[in-house]
């Protein structure tokens, strides 16, 4: 059978059953990963699979079951199972759930794609890691480490509502990584971020990357670091790395908006949220510095699609204008319990998954100024860039991070360099104290972003760009 063909057949059998509302997807996905260390290639991983998840509601309960078979056999006994389920849910009295309207679509849509990442021969991406991995060791790194990922997938989805929709995402990244080891000290130096950098896009971006033009820098930055000075402990003006921010916008943006979250429905991996419906649109959640969108629209970032795995359109929001909180990151269910008219940021992570709203490009939109006008603008505080740990409370509310490294900023000029910098804050409050905001946006993107019980791994899209904080507290207290 077709993609199409499996997918109205599992929704069919699922009305027939019972369910009001059925949806379908069929994925395909091949995936091809490569790691080299100290000159070597360590390991190749190569996978494909294929297979159909179906969903059926019916009441105010959701069921769900995946096959990894495309008979016609198989994708019905998959529709009535998934609404077997939802009959078996719905017997416990709840709410009633309805469906943000979405206009049923037949459509294709596909990511542009310059070079086929899967079409590069091998030797050719592993010849690139190794001579970036070997050029890192010259340069006085004890481990150096660099990798690639690519994704191909293809997806079929079908709706009861008459929704018809075929998409094919590539998305590929990778990096580099350097650590050094010192007398009870450890530093690691990471390019373009500590994961990479990926994308909804071909080869190219991992040509643009030129990793190995960087290789000798982060090597002898890493060494460099076991004999900087500690970053100091305080309060200061600190200035953040693009890189640094998307992690900053992720963690204490991008899930606190997240509407199944608020709605307490997603608690099992990671919490749920600080902010409270009653207060959207009046919420001050920033400065007027910090406009946010979600945004699936931007061509080649990580978090881009044509439409969601509920067939919803992708289309640009606001969710931070001004410094107020005025949107969140729904699905069709969950935006119609909260009175909202919108959804579209429900994905899935593979056919054997229930969709559940995820970030898709979550970030900020450029600010007037650029870094070098930033650090001339700043007397006494501490820039820091590249994430290297992480911690958030599970209201995404209270938050640590450390950095790979620090500078100095004195008298409006970047000084020496800090080791082991770290900074901590309270979203709202830190979100409330930027003043400064560089044009110099970045789509990073995070293929790491981890959900829900069973977990899924997201794919997201952070735009960002180098921002200043006033009295924010850095370093370790002792």
């Amino acid at each position: 059978m077709t993609g199409f063909d499996a997918a109205t057949a599992a929704v069919q059998a699922a009305l027939d059953a019972g369910a009001r509302y059925a949806d379908a997807r069929v994925m395909h996905r091949r995936y091809e990963s490569m790691s080299a260390r100290n000159g070597d290639i360590e390991e190749l991983t190569q996978d494909e699979s294929i297979g159909l998840g179906v969903r059926a509601l019916v009441g105010s309960s959701w069921g769900f079951h995946a096959v990894p078979e495309l008979s016609d056999a198989a994708a019905r006994d998959a529709g009535r199972r998934a609404a077997a389920i939802a009959t078996a849910s719905a017997r416990v009295p709840g709410p009633p759930i309805d469906l943000v309207a979405v206009e049923a679509t037949v459509a294709s849509w596909a990511s542009a794609c310059d070079v086929d990442p899967l079409g590069v021969p091998l030797t050719d991406k592993g010849d690139l890691l190794a001579r970036a991995t070997a050029t890192m060791r010259e340069h006085g790194a004890d481990l150096a480490e660099g990798l690639y990922q690519i994704w191909d997938t293809t997806k079929w989805f079908v709706s009861s509502e008459g929704h018809r929709i075929d998409q094919r995402i590539r998305e590929c990244g990778g990096g580099i990584s350097a650590t050094s080891i010192g007398d009870g000290e450890t530093q690691r130096r990471s390019y373009p971020s500590y994961r990479g950098q990926y994308g909804t896009t071909g080869w190219e971006l991992v040509t643009s990357l030129d990793l190995a033009a960087h290789a000798a820098r982060i090597a002898e930055e890493s060494r460099e670091l076991l004999t900087a000075p500690e970053c100091p402990s305080g309060a200061t003006d600190l200035i953040l790395g693009g890189e640094q921010l998307a992690l900053q916008i992720h963690e204490s943006v991008g899930h606190a908006i997240e509407l199944d979250r608020i709605l307490g429905w997603e608690a099992a991996f990671a919490g749920t949220s600080w902010l409270d419906l009653s207060r959207l649109g009046t919420l001050r959640y920033g400065s007027e510095l910090m406009n946010v969108t979600v945004d699936p629209t931007i061509p080649g970032a990580l978090g881009s699609f044509g439409f969601d795995d509920e067939g919803s359109p992708a289309a640009r929001r606001d969710a931070v204008r001004e410094g107020r909180w005025v949107g969140v990151l729904a699905g069709r269910d969950s935006a119609a319990v909260a009175g909202l008219d919108y959804g579209g940021s429900v994905r899935a992570d593979g056919w054997a998954r229930l969709p559940m709203v995820r970030m898709t490009n979550v970030g900020l939109e450029p600010g007037p100024h650029t870094l070098d006008e930033i650090i001339a603008a700043t007397d006494d505080g501490v820039l820091m860039d590249i994430n290297r740990s992480w911690s958030i409370d599970d209201k995404r509310l209270n938050f640590q991070f450390g950095c790979e490294v620090g500078w100095e900023v004195k008298r409006g000029r970047r000084g020496r360099m800090l080791r082991n910098p770290t900074y901590t804050g309270i979203g709202p409050v830190f979100w409330r104290s930027m003043d400064m905001l560089s044009s110099e946006i970045v789509p990073w993107g995070t293929p790491n972003c981890g959900k829900g019980q069973p977990g899924q791994t997201g794919h997201t899209g952070h735009p960002a760009a180098p921002a200043r904080f006033r009295n924010v507290r850095v370093g370790v207290r002792a």
